[in-house]
């Protein structure tokens, strides 16, 4: 079949507005349920410093307040507001009556036999996500892939989760307590400093869901991991990955400035079409020139393009050099993943010749291209495997 060629004219900016709007407003139709509590507490887990702020100033406290309460949540870890020493015992009872420092509480915990951790998190109206440790074959750090949503609105035909239909967005709350419920499960606090090692180095937001189809409540979460006086995670040490929702990319570059990662996975529009039906919608010439507009990119901080490598489908020398001339110019690197097998899935993993074939010449074109060894598979942990049976529950608005 002869290559399919994207040709584009850059949408006005009038349009890329009135798109993120229409992107955002679906959204809200999968909106968290309000982070309180049947008895009427409010969780203080996903509120920013100046929510923060309001709640305790409604109850007759100083601003200062506010920046201790975020210490101890943040940076200490604490869920119990009698464990906050520097608090009054009086103001300790005032919180615990109107306030909760929750977490997600954990369903089950699988550990593979390579010492990937995957927890199945359910929130407080039943829907779960997955979230998955994976620590660091020579070294004691580890990266956190965090989930989104519940279930997953692309349908990529490869993708163990976009077989599983859209539940809900998850709140601020629930992105950034998966982190600090992994962290509750490794003993990592207080928030490590300096050259202090982390377990918990990285967060990738590569699980359950697509990120930028959860835009708001992303950023702030990460804008809590990012807080320098709480879990202080630089942007340096945070990567979104998205299948490619050009308009969200350009905000999410301007206001967070995290690390990209883009899961490309062909290089011709007839064949992503299939594969990441999203490209009918922003096909691959938008998505690449949304990569070299995102702030930021540079040798240090490459964007990463993930490549799914599927025998007989995506894995030809053409593709691969193909995929170069796409990326010529970009400062970036390749990931190649062997496609990691689920039940029910059709395809099949490229053979290993095919992968060494395919890494060399992009590596000749003088990009990184490591082949990622699957970690996980055998609790399906591993990349494109996560899935729950969470449902959605309510109609859409």
């Amino acid at each position: 079949m002869p290559r399919q060629v994207s040709t584009i004219t850059a949408p006005t900016p009038e349009l890329t507005e009135a798109e993120r709007v229409r992107i955002l407003a679906k959204s809200a139709l999968f909106n968290p349920p309000p982070a309180e509590l049947p008895d009427g507490r409010r969780d203080l887990v996903g509120l920013t410093r100046e929510e923060l702020a309001v709640e305790l100033a409604a109850i007759g406290e100083k601003p200062f307040r506010a920046k201790q309460l975020w210490h101890w949540i943040y940076h200490q870890g604490a869920t119990d507001f009698t464990r906050m020493s520097s608090i009054a015992r009086p103001l300790q009872e005032r919180l615990a009556e109107r306030f909760v420092v929750g977490r997600p509480s954990v369903a089950t915990e699988q550990t593979s036999e390579d010492e990937t951790r995957k927890w199945l998190f359910r929130f407080r109206d039943g829907q779960e996500a997955e979230t998955v440790y994976i620590p660091d074959r020579r070294e004691d750090r580890g990266a956190v892939c965090i989930s989104s949503q519940v279930g997953c609105t692309l349908s990529c035909r490869f993708c163990h989760t976009g077989t599983q239909r859209l539940a809900r967005n998850l709140g601020a709350a629930e992105i950034v307590g998966q982190f600090m419920a992994a962290r509750d499960a490794y003993g990592e606090w207080p928030s490590p400093h300096g050259d202090v090692p982390r377990l918990l180095s990285t967060i990738v937001l590569m699980g359950m869901g697509e990120p930028l189809y959860n835009y708001e409540n992303v950023l702030r979460a990460m804008r809590i991991a990012m807080d320098p006086e709480g879990i202080g995670l630089s942007r340096r040490r945070i990567t979104l990955s998205t299948s490619g929702v050009v308009p969200m990319m350009d905000r999410c570059g301007a206001e967070l400035g995290v690390n990209l990662a883009v899961s490309l996975h062909a290089v011709r529009d007839d064949l992503r079409d299939e594969i990441v039906p999203l490209n009918r919608k922003y096909p691959i010439a938008e998505l690449i020139a949304a990569c070299r507009r995102y702030p930021g990119a540079s040798n240090a901080r490459r964007i990463t393009f993930e490549y799914i490598m599927l025998r007989g489908v995506n894995d030809s020398e053409a593709e691969a050099r193909e995929l170069v001339r796409l990326i010529a110019g970009i400062p970036a690197k390749v990931n190649l993943i062997p496609f990691n097998s689920w039940p029910g899935s059709d395809y099949r993993p490229s053979g290993r010749e095919a992968l060494e074939r395919f890494a060399a010449i992009v590596q000749d074109a003088g990009f990184a291209a490591p082949i990622r060894m699957p970690r996980g598979q055998d609790i399906l942990a591993a990349c494109g495997q996560l899935r729950t049976d969470s449902r959605r529950t309510r109609p859409a608005a």
